[in-house]
């Protein structure tokens, strides 16, 4: 499913806290690594200075994904560069969104000349218009990217509501969970006054078997209360490395779009984020 992992970075330390995880799946996966950075002008010295950043950060990478490799040196992950002049997102927008299906992995704050990389600048634009592009997003607030374990994902957590807008994002994050043992909970969150458990359990209880098919080690939880509130309290609770979710998905109370609950779990969430449009 995936071709390539592109990872938007903008020269500071805070925007390469996204590289351990790129580093990881595409170690794993077996697939390349791009660089994609836009810059303000055609500046002589600005690309003077932007080519020695980036070919320190591909060398850097490259000794880093090693070591997910089942045999180092066995077999040579590519890790490439693409520069763009202009404004940040059209810029990152107009690469992700033409090709090969991409995985976007970006830190949601940042800092070029023109501002910071935060939600509602330039990580928010490119969730809102990226195409079919998956998502992911890694806070980098507390972050240090100069720390990188062994294995960064290892647990996701999964919220689904019974539509099967919510459901678009098991293939994505099972292709994931596949090459790199991870564990997957499922969570369905009902309103407190409904009492649904049963229904609820049953739905997850399939799709648990339905994953296991897969060896994906697979569990479950069924929370009554606010959806955004429940995501984010168990992502906490479990330690979860990521939360996988659609940002559509239809409930009988409301819609998933991007400013509902997915919205709510991004701002107020602690966890990286990958998002999928239904």
């Amino acid at each position: 499913m995936y071709k390539k992992v592109v990872v938007p970075l903008d020269g500071s330390p805070l925007a390469e806290v996204a590289l351990p995880y790129a580093e990881e799946m595409a170690g794993k996966m077996g697939i390349k690594i791009i660089l994609l950075s836009v810059l303000q002008s055609e500046d002589a010295e600005e690309q003077l200075n932007h080519h020695k950043y980036t070919t320190k950060i591909v060398d850097v990478t490259k000794r880093h994904v090693e070591k997910y490799l089942e045999v180092p040196r066995d077999k040579v992950i590519d890790v490439g560069t693409v520069t763009r002049v202009g404004n940040p997102a059209e810029g990152i927008l107009d690469y992700v969104n033409k090709g090969y299906l991409s995985l976007v992995i970006m830190a949601t704050h940042g800092r070029s000349g023109l501002g910071r990389w935060a939600v509602g600048s330039v990580a928010d634009k490119v969730v809102r218009a990226t195409n079919r592009q998956p998502l992911m997003l890694i806070r980098a607030k507390g972050s240090h990217p100069d720390v990188r374990a062994k294995r960064i994902l290892k647990k996701a957590l999964v919220p689904l509501d019974g539509s099967t807008e919510s459901e678009a994002v098991i293939p994505y994050i099972s292709e994931i969970a596949c090459n790199l043992q991870m564990e997957l909970t499922l969570l369905r969150v009902i309103p407190k006054n409904e009492h649904a458990n049963g229904d609820a359990e049953a739905y997850l209880q399939t799709w648990c078997h339905r994953l296991e098919e897969k060896d994906i080690s697979t569990g479950y939880h069924v929370r009554a209360g606010a959806a955004a509130d429940e995501i984010i309290d168990l992502a906490d609770e479990l330690a979860s490395d990521v939360v996988a979710m659609s940002t559509h998905g239809q409930t009988a109370v409301s819609l998933w779009p991007l400013g509902s609950v997915a919205q709510k779990v991004l701002l107020g969430g602690n966890t990286p984020l990958l998002l999928i449009k239904a």
